[in-house]
């Protein structure tokens, strides 16, 4: 009698045990890879707006390469401080884990990240605008920053916008856009290094093309992420 009933025992605890199974790697999947490819991406910029922050602030001498940051210190300042805020915290908001285990930390972080966005981008905008910019930087680099520098605004406004009105997907693309553009200087730092280690130091065109293409690459990689998400939240569904 108990032979004849230990398979029915087996058969009974089956569904439960593959249901359990069909979980756990959603469940565990880890978000330090992601969080530290991220952060590995914005160490230079970071590390260049320190080193701009120390001649700022320690006095070092003008020179004709840094003079317009002497002339108008406080967007420089702001600008530096709430992109290297933004971008360092923000890969942690964009890991799956994070976000399930703190809802609290997420959301608290989130409000930070809105307001260190928006100083960010517009600042950036209207150093672009009213800046003695050196003649490398005129022309199609004044269009891209400025065009990039405005979406970036424009998107964080719409993902605050989506998650106050309970659209928590429409929330997370918008964040996710906005977060990829304010990535652009780490991206850039490797598109323009691996063209200097191939081909030698770029003329001012590539270079400016090169600065681009490091926005859209990260505005594409951030629309796959979105499809991908949604996608997988309708298999689920």
């Amino acid at each position: 009698m108990e032979r004849a009933l230990l398979p029915m025992s087996r058969a009974r605890s089956a569904p439960h045990h593959r249901g359990m199974t069909l979980q756990t790697p959603a469940a565990t999947r880890p978000g330090w890879p992601l969080v530290t490819g991220l952060l590995a991406l914005c160490f230079v910029p970071v590390l260049a707006g320190a080193i701009r922050l120390t001649e700022l602030t320690a006095g070092a001498d003008v020179t004709p390469g840094n003079a317009r940051f002497f002339a108008a210190p406080l967007p420089v300042v702001l600008h530096i401080v709430a992109a290297s805020l933004y971008t360092a915290l923000g890969a942690f908001q964009l890991s799956p884990r994070f976000r399930r285990r703190r809802p609290g930390w997420h959301r608290a972080a989130g409000r930070v990240l809105v307001v260190s966005g928006l100083v960010a981008a517009l600042s950036g905008v209207w150093m672009t605008l009213f800046s003695a910019l050196p003649a490398g930087d005129l022309g199609l680099l004044t269009v891209f920053r400025l065009g990039f520098g405005s979406a970036m605004a424009v998107f964080l406004v719409l993902g605050l916008a989506a998650i106050r009105r309970r659209d928590v997907a429409g929330h997370r693309a918008w964040m996710m856009r906005a977060y990829a553009i304010g990535m652009g200087a780490g991206t850039q730092a490797v598109t323009v290094g691996l063209w200097f280690a191939i081909y030698g130091a770029p003329d001012d065109l590539t270079r400016q093309l090169l600065l681009g293409l490091a926005w859209v690459i990260n505005l594409a990689v951030a629309e796959w992420a979105i499809l991908r998400g949604r996608r997988a939240a309708r298999v689920r569904s």
